[in-house]
């Protein structure tokens, strides 16, 4: 996954990326507000769930310490990191800067 993942944050359009676990439980609220959110925006945004038990390294490299944390990414630099769940508000406002 390394290299595919810092293929897919260069993207031109935003990345956001859920570093969660399977067994968190906010991480399993913020699922369907990202759903939506993918769903809502299509093509202009992309949404990458990172599992950070099975992908520790990339974790590390961005110092996720807590889950769920949300980094968004445009053509490779962070625009926004925040932990917590975040509502669909709170993406939306900080994404339509980006769109």
């Amino acid at each position: 996954m390394k290299g595919n993942f810092d293929t897919l944050i260069r993207d031109s359009r935003p990345v956001i990326v859920d570093f969660h676990a399977l067994w968190c439980g906010p991480c399993k609220m913020q699922a369907p507000i990202l759903k939506e959110i993918a769903a809502e925006l299509g093509d202009k945004v992309r949404v990458l769930k990172i599992d950070v038990d099975r992908n520790n390294e990339i974790a590390a490299r961005y110092n996720v310490r807590s889950v769920p944390t949300l980094i968004i990414f445009l053509q490779g630099e962070i625009i926004y990191r925040q932990a917590g769940v975040h509502t669909r508000s709170q993406l939306m406002d900080v994404l339509q800067k980006y769109l």
